[in-house]
């Protein structure tokens, strides 16, 4: 696949990227931190697709998502004195949570840059990890300029969500964990299907199944109108989600863009990517509840809601999907429990 020009490549530079043995050193890092998250699996899910399909069930994380794993592998290797100096980081909430709760860990302080609007329960977990959290308005304000600033003038170190090689290597130990599970198990996956935001999460899996597990078809999961892995696949070159107006549940999943370094991995090693809108989502959060006694946030639920939805051909295969985060406000997991009522 080809791919057009990024800033690196601009400058007559070459991206260095992680590899495969910078996520197996991060699986070693988060020994005895991080949770071996299980595949879960259900019969009447089975029936829905017409194959065997298994949940990597990262709700059951620390802080509730994925994302403790890049925050604690990047945070682990800073020295003593930059520990001291502190952290920080931007996110509508779970790299928040992420990051708040490692820097805690690795007594690190920490300040985070969260949107006004951040789902209730991500900003209280934030807060109760001893962050210190600064707002900022989604539709007037860049949060990376507001964290960089702050970085320089604490001489803190930035831990950036998804563009930040320890980062994407912390995350890819989801990766070695079905590679491990399914040789265990005696399970041949042919798909792997990842919610993608900026594509951290798809790139650290995409390293370690592209090793592990290299027959199995990767796919990226997006909310419908923010479909832009699933376009840059096509493209070749990383494209924008077209209106940032449009409404979605999925807030964890709302970059503008697959960063840079991300797609770089993910280009050659992920198949496409594939879409479901907000009722395929809440559909899969009261299906995932039902079925699996799992708690789903809407932007973790993607890539269970484009599978039950039929967004790819899955008789008779074996295929897995990340749930990638559990961490839903009442209000909105009321609405899928309501709405599963009529699935």
């Amino acid at each position: 696949m080809a791919i057009s020009p990024d800033s690196a490549s601009r400058r007559g530079e070459a991206l260095s990227l992680p590899k495969y043995a910078d996520v197996c050193a991060a699986a070693e890092r988060l020994a005895g931190r991080a949770v071996c998250t299980p595949l879960l699996e259900s019969p009447w899910l089975n029936e829905r697709i017409g194959g065997r399909l298994l949940v990597k069930a990262e709700p059951l994380q620390r802080t509730g998502s994925f994302k403790f794993r890049g925050a604690y592998n990047c945070i682990s290797q800073l020295d003593p004195a930059a520990r001291a100096r502190g952290v920080v980081a931007y996110s509508s909430g779970n790299h928040a949570q992420a990051v708040a709760a490692a820097a805690s860990l690795l007594g690190a302080p920490a300040t985070i840059v969260m949107p006004r609007d951040a789902p209730a329960v991500k900003v209280a977990g934030t807060r109760r990890e001893g962050a210190e959290i600064v707002e900022y308005d989604r539709a007037t304000e860049d949060r990376a300029e507001i964290a960089e600033r702050l970085a320089r003038q604490k001489g803190a170190t930035l831990v950036r969500p998804y563009e930040d090689d320890h980062v994407i290597a912390g995350q890819g130990t989801v990766g070695l964990e079905i590679a491990a599970e399914c040789r265990v198990r005696l399970i041949a996956p042919d798909i792997v299907v990842v919610p993608a935001g900026g594509g951290g999460l798809m790139a650290g899996c995409a390293l370690a199944l592209s090793a592990e597990l290299p027959d199995a078809a990767l796919y990226t999961a997006e909310p419908e109108d923010y479909d832009d892995h699933a376009r840059s696949f096509a493209a070749g070159s990383r494209q924008q989600v077209r209106d940032m107006s449009v409404a979605t549940l999925c807030d964890a999943l709302l970059p503008v863009q697959p960063g840079e370094r991300t797609f770089a991995i993910n280009a050659s090693r992920v198949r496409g990517g594939i879409t479901a809108d907000d009722g395929a989502v809440l559909g899969a959060m009261a299906a995932a509840f039902r079925d699996l006694k799992l708690v789903i946030e809407p932007g973790g639920a993607a890539a269970l809601a484009a599978l039950l939805s039929g967004a790819l051909e899955t008789g008779d295969k074996t295929v897995i999907a990340v749930a990638s985060g559990g961490n839903v406000d009442p209000d909105v997991f009321r609405m899928a429990l309501e709405a599963g009522e009529n699935v």
